[in-house]
């Protein structure tokens, strides 16, 4: 079996459309997965924040997963969210992602229980990829604790890759810290690490880091991957600007709900403003506000 290279450059955490009974916009959503790619994106992470994964169910999650493959899309460019709380949740969206060939997967620690330790979190993974049993697996470390309010230690990042060096490959870093980032970045050379947001994209490849894993690449792929293509360049600072530009304009907004503001915005349908609670959509006054910040 050749081993799949660890995966390399922009990425989105693709946003999830939900009809007027909440559930999954299926077609919707294969539409935007294929436009991402067609318009920049080198891969896809269904199921990460941005795309409300905690609220889906594990059998929804499946059957989404399974029918963006049937639909023509390469599984080798996707890097699903299979992290739970739940350790046999995790170990049955993390085989199906291997099972349907997917290069990749992006884990959550558990992340209900606050103030856990190192042990436990390492316990949990470990479990995760002993009971899924399968070479091919290669997973993507989520370090998200703006959110979770637990992540992956420098410590236990070193422990998991030399007790599990061909299946714990990468990490996505949502810290919002840049210090954090850099440290891992260099701590780990050759680790496969993704900034959390496109902010920090030309600082991480300069540090030998992967690319990004953004919600901003729902709505500018083009744009990011332009600063991912052209970090070396002369013009790299001005495309790092360009590439922070909607997430500034985005700042006053909650976050989620702004993406799939935009995303209704830029296609004309206003059926991709609908969110899961506890979430809640943005008002029409805020998603005209966004729409006259997004026109100028």
């Amino acid at each position: 079996m050749t081993a799949p290279a660890p995966f390399r450059g922009v990425f989105a955490p693709t946003a999830t459309p939900v009809r007027a009974d909440l559930s999954p916009d299926v077609a919707r959503w294969i539409d935007l997965c294929k436009q991402l790619l067609a318009d920049g994106c080198h891969g896809l992470c269904p199921f990460g924040t941005t795309s409300e994964a905690n609220s889906f169910s594990v059998e929804e999650r499946m059957s989404l997963l399974t029918q963006l493959v049937e639909s023509g899309v390469d599984p080798a460019v996707l890097m699903p969210g299979t992290g739970m709380c739940a350790i046999p949740d995790a170990v049955r969206l993390t085989r199906q992602a291997v099972d349907l060939g997917c290069s990749g997967v992006l884990m959550l620690p558990p992340f209900y229980y606050k103030g856990v330790s190192d042990e436990g979190i390492y316990a949990a993974i470990a479990e995760v990829i002993q009971q899924v049993g399968d070479e091919r697996l290669r997973i993507y470390l989520y370090h998200i604790p703006p959110i979770a309010q637990v992540g992956f230690s420098l410590d236990l990042i070193g422990r998991l890759i030399s007790d599990y060096p061909d299946t714990v490959v990468g990490l996505k870093d949502s810290s919002g810290d840049w210090n954090n980032l850099q440290a891992i970045l260099t701590n780990f050379p050759g680790f496969a690490t993704f900034s959390g947001s496109e902010r920090f994209l030309l600082e991480t490849m300069r540090l030998g880091g992967a690319g990004t894993i953004s919600a901003m690449a729902n709505i500018v792929p083009g744009v990011i991957r332009r600063l991912y293509d052209g970090w070396t360049g002369d013009d790299a600072e001005a495309l790092q600007a360009e590439a922070n530009q909607m997430r500034t304009a985005l700042a006053d907004f909650p976050m989620i709900p702004a993406v799939k503001g935009v995303i209704a915005h830029q296609h004309g349908d206003a059926e991709w403003r609908r969110v899961r609670p506890p979430l809640v959509a943005l008002s029409d006054a805020q998603q005209a506000a966004m729409a006259a910040r997004l026109g100028a």
